[in-house]
């Protein structure tokens, strides 16, 4: 019923920008938090940012400072702004969504995610 999609990823000169973009369908953001997570080759996948219903964020160190987590409701879609990328952030990048409306739990772990887009290749070239 729920489902999840990214968009966005490509390859990118180191110290550009890009624009992530997560589409859920069958739930609304009114009640699911979301969050973005990256894996790079032959590394745990990693917790970047999430944005909960109630409009409360969270980031990791990684992500702070660069990336921007923001929502549009009305379009069902969640955004990550990157900026001044590095080729360490090279990796497919996942969207990821849970109800939350009635509680959760710590968002910055993956284990509470209940579904999961496809990922978005992001390359940046050194």
């Amino acid at each position: 019923q729920v489902h999840v999609a990214e968009s966005g990823g490509g390859l990118v000169q180191a110290g550009g920008s890009l624009k992530l973009s997560c589409a859920i369908s069958g739930g609304s953001l009114r009640w699911y938090t979301m969050g973005w997570f990256r894996q790079a080759p032959g590394k745990e996948r990693e917790f970047l940012s999430a944005i909960v219903h109630d409009s409360t964020t969270y980031h990791s160190d990684s992500a702070k400072g660069r990336f921007t987590i923001a929502r549009d409701i009305a379009k069902n879609m969640v955004y990550l702004q990157m900026n001044t990328l590095k080729p360490e952030d090279s990796a497919i990048y996942y969207c990821a969504t849970y109800n939350s409306g009635a509680g959760y739990g710590n968002p910055k772990m993956a284990r509470n995610y209940q579904y999961w887009g496809q990922g978005t290749q992001v390359t940046v070239s050194s």
